[in-house]
């Protein structure tokens, strides 16, 4: 499994006790941090968006059904891979539960083997996409740093813009450009140019989608 910074759980959402705990003691076999609940309200009332993880996930439940709890994650920014167990899995829920977001839908009696490649998989997927986010915000931070006249620079150099031409079209003189050129390449922390159209390409088009 892919290590990180990231303490990753598994969350485990259903009212029925044996199973709560049949999926312990599977998850725990491979050394994983395991939290159970009985109820989706019971889930909600512990969880944060910033926690690290999977969650297995009932869809039929007394109170709030597993669908439900998906569009109140939804709803809330608290993007989760979920993998959906359920003894009715007929089409239509099936249908609602990707459509939602639900990372795999697995039927009981599901095989123990599948679910676990299943939960690492959504695991590896949490971690990739909470990277992401984090390399998303840094990017962020570094750019408010940068003053107007900065940004102005960076995106015409990015674009392809020489030092010379950039200063004619600023009106301004080339050993500003150049200046202003070294203050904003070591605020975004690049040591090259290549460095920083890399950033630009790759999370300035990401910020976009």
């Amino acid at each position: 499994m892919l290590m990180s910074h990231y303490e990753q759980t598994v969350f485990i959402v259903d009212d029925e006790g044996s199973l709560r705990e049949s999926l312990r003691w599977l998850l725990e076999s491979i050394r994983l941090r395991i939290e159970t609940f009985d109820s989706a309200e019971s889930f909600l009332g512990n969880y944060t968006a910033d926690r690290a993880g999977c969650l297995v996930l009932d869809v039929r439940m007394p109170g709030m059904s597993g669908p439900e709890l998906m569009d109140q994650l939804n709803l809330i920014g608290a993007p989760i891979p979920i993998i959906f167990l359920s003894a009715h899995g007929d089409v239509p829920l099936t249908m609602r539960a990707m459509k939602g977001g639900a990372f795999y839908f697995l039927q009981k009696p599901y095989n123990n083997q599948e679910f676990l490649d299943r939960v690492r998989q959504a695991l590896a997927l949490d971690l990739s996409n909470r990277c992401q986010r984090k390399r998303l915000d840094d990017y962020s931070t570094k750019l408010s740093t940068l003053t107007q006249r900065e940004r102005q620079i960076m995106d015409r150099v990015v674009d392809g813009q020489s030092n010379k031409l950039v200063a004619r079209e600023m009106g301004i003189s080339y050993k500003t450009v150049e200046a202003h050129r070294s203050r904003l390449m070591a605020k975004m922390g690049a040591d090259s140019f290549a460095k920083l159209l890399q950033q630009v390409l790759t999370h300035g088009e990401a910020r976009m989608h």
